[in-house]
């Protein structure tokens, strides 16, 4: 039982982790969109206000998926542990 305990949480774990990577995305694209809005205002320095209004919704919409991801891990390190365990539990005690 002990044995199938640690699977569970080591598992959750993993799987929090390997959703924090999705935060490496928004970072990138977010550096990439500044980068190319900051590139457009240098070539027309008079569209200023449309660049940046739409660099920012695109900002915003990108930075949910490392929301997302961040939402999930913490599922997955707080309550998916507990519910799996309880699962497993009232499994061996039914048998």
């Amino acid at each position: 039982m002990e044995i199938a305990i640690g699977i569970i949480l080591g598992c959750c774990a993993l799987g929090a982790g390997l959703a924090m990577i999705a935060g490496i995305g928004p970072g990138i694209g977010e550096g990439d969109a500044v980068a190319s809005a900051c590139e457009a205002i240098g070539r027309q320095p008079e569209c200023k206000s449309d660049v940046t209004t739409t660099m920012l919704m695109g900002c915003a919409i990108a930075e949910t998926t490392g929301l997302y991801a961040l939402v999930i891990a913490i599922l997955l390190i707080f309550v998916a542990p507990n519910l799996l365990v309880d699962i497993l539990v009232n499994t061996i005690s039914a048998l």
